[in-house]
């Protein structure tokens, strides 16, 4: 599977660099909540401390970085330009940016304003991102299984959006709704539908690319997203009609779909040609890992009687899922993303006057390995505290805080190389405008 890449159009660099640098600091405030809760954020999933660690790490965290990584992807990969970049970029950041922090200030002091205002910033934000991209995309022929993953990822999104906002409210109004089961099939949109499409299409290229793997297999990624959408709406509809035979069967489906994604990728790492593992593959490797690991944990969950004297599992399934999971693949990503934007606008910059610096000079790979290790400490931290949270509460929270502040470390410390190096452009006389 080959994807034909154009770098010539993309968005101006601050348009998805201001959704990776704040990401960090929404993974330092769930590390800070932590730290301030210590033990007690684990009695339940839902202990408003729980649900907003949570959002802190899926609105973000998580959503940031994959909008801001979609601002530069759309034309990248699919040809598709947003009109405006900035403009869309700098509505949405700011909506995601207030909207992700009044939700998480909303559970944890159950004020209504709250939830009504984090529903109302969260949703302009989504809203004006989803009709920038499809905007964007329309006209464009659905060619290859990027296009495709990309355009079924925005369905995901709207509605993983959408049954999360009818969560907040219900939560801030009390207006009945089964929030267990809707937040159930929150979880199932958002993770499989939403994000698993989405790293689909983008590891369908990331990973042959850059980690030098054979490519997918062309059965493989025509299918996956459409698959992943489908399985997830016929558990939806069997969950919410109350067909329970056949929600747990089609509930089987929608984890062996995120399964499926793991296991091929952990096949192709297996075949790549690189003589050793850099940063990014063992990052892809230890998310692959714990995906499984979590998709496993919920199959043992439906065993009757196996897990259900013990309350922690939801909140091991949660650790594995989004820290070991999501958040261990986007570093990946971002440690691919950044150097190169980098690099690339430099170079179109210096239009051959000033050559651009290298991408392995724009991120020190020391401190990539190294806020690596951080991230692995911390993951691990996280996953032995939901069995002894007395005992490790508090070092999983300062090495949350620690691994993510190094994270912003390594993005402010490239976008200083593109400083700089813009500086030594200026000095050179006028430069092309982009």
């Amino acid at each position: 599977m080959q994807a034909l890449l154009s770098f010539d159009d993309g968005p101006p660099i601050s348009a998805p660099l201001r959704f990776f640098v704040t990401a960090p600091v929404f993974a330092m405030a769930a590390g800070l909540l932590l730290l301030w809760a210590g033990p007690d954020l684990y009695a339940s999933r839902w202990t408003p401390t729980a649900l907003a660690f949570t959002h802190l790490i899926t609105v973000g965290f998580m959503m940031q970085v994959m909008l801001g990584a979609m601002q530069q992807l759309l034309p990248v990969m699919a040809g598709a330009n947003i009109h405006r970049p900035l403009r869309v970029a700098t509505l949405v950041h700011a909506a995601l940016t207030l909207g992700g922090t009044l939700l998480a200030a909303a559970f944890l002091f159950g004020r209504p304003l709250l939830f009504g205002a984090a529903v109302a910033s969260l949703g302009l934000g989504v809203v004006g991102f989803v009709t920038a991209a499809l905007r964007a995309l329309h006209g464009v022929k659905a060619t290859s299984p990027i296009i495709r993953g990309l355009r079924m990822g925005l369905l995901g999104l709207c509605v993983t959006v959408s049954i999360g906002l009818l969560n907040a409210i219900s939560m801030g109004w009390s207006l009945g709704v089964p929030l267990e089961q809707l937040a159930n099939v929150h979880l199932g949109w958002g993770f499989v539908a939403w994000g698993c499409a989405i790293l689909g299409a983008v590891g369908f290229v990331a990973v042959p690319m850059f980690q030098q793997t054979p490519a997918y297999p062309g059965w493989f990624g025509r299918g996956f997203a459409a698959v992943a959408i489908g399985v997830v709406a016929l558990w939806t509809s069997a969950e919410l009609t109350g067909l329970r035979t056949t929600a747990t069967v089609l509930a089987v489906g929608v984890v062996l779909v995120a399964a499926s994604f793991a296991l091929m990728t952990l096949n192709l790492q297996r075949r790549s040609q690189r003589p050793t593992q850099d940063a990014v593959q063992r990052l892809w490797r230890v998310a692959m890992l714990c995906a499984l690991a979590a998709c496993g944990l919920w199959l043992l969950s439906r065993v009757p009687g196996l897990l259900a004297p013990w309350s922690g599992w939801p909140l091991l399934f949660g650790a594995l899922l989004l820290v070991g999971g999501f958040m261990s693949v986007i570093l990946g990503m971002l440690y691919k993303i950044v150097p190169f934007l980098v690099w690339l606008h430099l170079q179109n910059l210096g239009a051959g006057r000033l050559m651009a610096p290298n991408v392995k000079k724009v991120l020190d790979e020391r401190h990539i390995h190294g806020q690596m290790r951080a991230h692995f400490a911390a993951l691990s931290l996280l996953l032995a505290s939901v069995l002894w949270p007395q005992w490790l509460a508090y070092p999983a929270g300062v090495a949350l805080v620690l691994s993510n502040a190094w994270l912003l470390r390594n993005l402010l410390s490239a976008l200083q190389v593109y400083r700089t190096h813009l500086a030594k452009l200026d000095a050179l006389g006028p430069r092309p405008q982009r």
